[in-house]
C-alpha cells in the first residue's frame, strides 16, 4: 500500500456520493427507531423525538457504520467502488484502528455540524445568501483544509493520522 498515489479528491467525492446512497437510509432507520419508542405526533408543529437524542443515535451510526467498514477492509462500499482505500500514514500496511476511525469521523462531521448552526437561529426559509454562503464555505472546510498544508492531507486525516489510497484496478 505504501506505494500506491493519494486518492485524488474528485474521487473522494464520488466515494462519498455513493455512500450516502448507503447512510440516507440507514439514519432514516434510526429515526424510525427513535418514533417507534416515542411514538407518532399529532401534528409537525411538536418533535416527535428529543433533538439531542436524534443527533447521538445518527452520529453513533455514522461512526458504527464507517468504523466498521475501515476496521474491517479499510474501505467502505463507496470507496471499493471508486478504488479508495483508508490507509494509516506511516504504516499502511497496519490496520485502522477504532480510534483513528472515530477521530475521523468526528473531525470530518464537525463542519457539517457547523454549517447547519446558523438555521438553529435563522430561518431556513427567510435566511439572506450570505448566511447559506458562510454555511456553504464552513461545510467545505474540511475539504478545503487539504489545500492549506504541504502535507496535502484533509484535517480529519492529520488528526487521525490516515490518509485515502488510490488502489489498482482488480485484475479479472
Amino acid at each position: 500500500m505504501a506505494t500506491y498515489p493519494r486518492a485524488p479528491v474528485w474521487r473522494h467525492l464520488l466515494a462519498m456520493i455513493y455512500d450516502l446512497f448507503l447512510i440516507i437510509p440507514l439514519l432514516m432507520l434510526t429515526a424510525a427507531l427513535l418514533v417507534w419508542v416515542y411514538g407518532p405526533v399529532e401534528t409537525t408543529a411538536e418533535r416527535a423525538v428529543p433533538a439531542w437524542q436524534q443527533w447521538v443515535i445518527s452520529l453513533t451510526a455514522l461512526a458504527a457504520f464507517f468504523g466498521i467498514f475501515w476496521r474491517q477492509q479499510g474501505q467502505t462500499l463507496g470507496m471499493q467502488a471508486w478504488r479508495v482505500k483508508l490507509a494509516v500514514q506511516d504504516r499502511p500496511e497496519k490496520r485502522v484502528t477504532w480510534r483513528q476511525a472515530l477521530t475521523r469521523v468526528a473531525v470530518a462531521t464537525l463542519p457539517l455540524v457547523g454549517a447547519l448552526l446558523p438555521f438553529v437561529y435563522i430561518d431556513v426559509t427567510t435566511a439572506h445568501k450570505a448566511v447559506y454562503g458562510l454555511s456553504a464555505t464552513i461545510a467545505a472546510s474540511g475539504i478545503l483544509w487539504r489545500y492549506t498544508n504541504d502535507s496535502r492531507h484533509y484535517l480529519h486525516d492529520q488528526l487521525s493520522g490516515t490518509e485515502l489510497r488510490l488502489i489498482p484496478k482488480r485484475k479479472k
